[in-house]
Formats: C-alpha cells, structure tokens, sequence
C-alpha cells in the first residue's frame, strides 16, 4: 500500500503566475507607503487632529504619565511598534518574493514551502491589519469609535485641512494591507490544496512503488558467514572464483578460445588435446623431424 506523499506540482500555474505579479504590483506601493510613515511622519498628527475632534485621547497624556510617574499604555495604533511592524513585513515580503520568483524558476518552489510561507505572511498581514484598525479606548470620553477616526470618518472632517493629504495615505495603507492580506491567503489555500496529489500523481506513485516492490523480490540475499564453518567455505567459494576469472582472463589473453571442436562436439582445449589433435593429422607439418 503507497505511503502518504505530498505532490510537489502547483494546479493551475496560469493563476499562480497572476497572484505573482499581482503580489508584485501591491509589495512596492507598501514598501513606499510604510517608508513614507516612518519614524513619525503623521502619526502623532493624526492622533492629535482626533483629539480636537473628540475622537480619540489626548497624546500629550502620555507626557502627563511620564512627569506624574503613572503607568501609561499607549494605544496600539498610535505606538511606535505598529509603524516599525508595518515597514519590517513590508521588506520581508519583497524580500520573499524575490526568493520565491527565484525558486520559481529553479523549479523547486513546491506547494508545501509556498503553504508554510504564505502562511507565515498571513499572520503577519493579519496582525498588521488589527493594529491599524485597533481603536483607541485609552481615554473613557472619547472611547465611542469602534476604529480610528480616520478609517471610519471622512478625511475632510480633519481639525486642520494640512492632515488631510496624510489621512489619505493612512487610509491607502491600511487597503494596501487588506489586500496583501487577501493575496497571501489565496496563496496559501492554492498552496494547501496543491499539495494534495491527484488522481493521476496517485497512480504513478502506486505503479512506481510496484515496480520497486517486485525488483526486491527478485533479488536474493544470502545471509553473511556466521559459523567458522560457512566462513571456511565462503573463502574457497571466494578463491574458486578469483581462479577461474584468472585463467578466462589469461585464455582471452593469447591461448585462444577456452575450446575446441572435434567431431562436432566442444572440448576443453588443453596442451594434451592439443598434441593429439597433431597427431590425427590436424598439425602433422608442425612435428619436428616429420620430413626426415
């Protein structure tokens, strides 16, 4: 019975092309849109701007906590973590799909490295995606928005018109990300279900496992010498061997074929054959004194 195997063939190639170059098309625009963010480029901003809203907290409450020595937390979607998260799986995912196009073209890029990657992606994605759209509850007055305020407003409700243009990109990051999200899933279930063999890859498997199976049985293995017995006659066995390859290679050599043929029958040829065979009249002008 064939053992369990999984297939190293993609299904549908023509799609795992196009999810390729789409993965292509959206990892630059998140490298650059998670570049631009960083170290502080608008966040602060963004986080101030609610505030005169009455969105979220007050971001200078994080200097009162530091002055007062009280514990402070800051929320997730304003903390420094989340940008430099954003900017580290963006790098890495260029970087993955540079190796993976190369692995591509070696033809070895196999549907279980694809799940395990592309999985690992999607956690990634999935918790960048729950840090951007983390709300803000640090500060029970303002704790009435299920997300921040500038995914669940309008841009053009900004406290000051110069925030608008960085409401946009934060807006255009987080679609980004929802869509390398999306992507990378697709990729993963496209992965799991290439790795299970088909119809055809089954019966392969099955017929080489055959074939294999009955060459084993055709092969016969005597068990090695254990008694001093067995070894004794193992080594006569050993020597007959070496001895008669000795005396084929030597008849090879220059004695001629190993027999003859006398009376339509073969036999062994031999110095006594020989001069018999002289003898019957077969060599009698090779005798010496024979025309004496």
């Amino acid at each position: 019975m064939a053992k369990f195997f999984l297939s190293r063939r993609w299904r549908l190639m023509k799609v795992v092309w196009v999810l390729f170059a789409v993965e292509f098309a959206f990892t630059i625009p998140a490298l650059a849109l998670f570049a631009l963010a960083q170290p502080d480029n608008y966040r602060t901003r963004l986080w101030q701007d609610g505030y005169f809203n009455r969105f979220n907290s007050n971001p200078t409450a994080r200097i009162y906590a530091m002055v007062n020595k009280t514990p402070y937390k800051t929320p997730l979607v304003w903390s420094q973590f989340t940008t430099d998260f954003n900017v580290v799986i963006s790098v890495l995912s260029m970087f993955i799909l540079i190796v993976k196009g190369v692995l591509f073209m070696m033809h070895v890029f196999w549907p279980v490295i694809g799940f395990l990657t592309h999985g690992l992606l999607v956690g990634l994605w999935a918790y960048s995606t729950f840090a951007q759209t983390h709300p803000d509850h640090s500060d029970p007055r303002y704790s009435k928005l299920s997300a921040p305020w500038y995914i669940v407003k309008s841009c053009n409700e900004a406290h000051s018109k110069s925030n608008i243009g960085y409401c946009k990109q934060a807006k255009a990051s987080l679609g980004v990300t929802v869509i390398m999200l999306f992507l990378f899933s697709v990729n993963t279930l496209l992965a799991l279900w290439s790795m299970v063999p088909s119809k055809t890859e089954r019966h392969a498997r099955h017929a080489s496992l055959d074939s294999i199976d009955s060459q084993k049985g055709q092969m016969r293995f005597e068990p090695p010498p254990t008694t001093p017995k067995q070894r004794h006659w193992s080594a006569r066995a050993s020597e007959m061997n070496i001895s008669g390859a000795n005396n084929a290679s030597k008849n090879e050599a220059g004695l001629g074929s190993p027999t003859s043929t006398i009376g339509g029958m073969k036999t062994p040829t031999t110095p006594r054959t020989m001069a018999f065979s002289r003898l019957s009249g077969g060599g009698s002008q090779d005798l010496p004194l024979r025309n004496q």
